[in-house]
């Protein structure tokens, strides 16, 4: 295998209006983060990736770990399951901080391979009026 298979790189969101362009497409919810997903019209275009930690969430200290965790989880495990043309964002729950990382990193890439469910309305059940 030569460097250019074996290291994957991602861009990255950088601007407000891309990060609130993503808000419009699906959302999974994970223990540790919400991942906020958009299928571009770039189908040949890399995957982009932007990290969102509010200040509800702690300090500056504790803001700045939680996303390096996550960009070093992306880094070295996740780009890999990351699809082109699609972009990614990340936002934090405070429990980024205590989660173990190899814990962290397995429940990311299953948030990103997981295909979007639609839910439908059961009408098989009884409404109360």
């Amino acid at each position: 295998m030569t460097s250019e298979t074996t290291h994957k790189t991602v861009g990255r969101l950088k601007n407000r209006p891309q990060f609130l362009a993503v808000r419009a497409g699906e959302k999974r919810k994970g223990k540790y983060f919400l991942l906020e997903v958009l299928k571009r019209d770039e189908p040949e275009g890399e995957a982009r990736v932007g990290f969102t930690v509010t200040k509800k969430h702690g300090n500056a200290v504790e803001r700045n770990r939680m996303r390096r965790r996550l960009k070093e989880a992306v880094r070295t495990d996740v780009c890999f399951a990351m699809q082109p043309g699609h972009d990614y964002v990340i936002v934090a729950r405070r429990d980024v901080l205590a989660a173990p990382f190899n814990e962290l990193k397995a429940a990311l890439r299953q948030r990103i391979q997981e295909k979007f469910n639609v839910r439908r309305p059961d009408t098989s059940r009884a409404r109360k009026v």
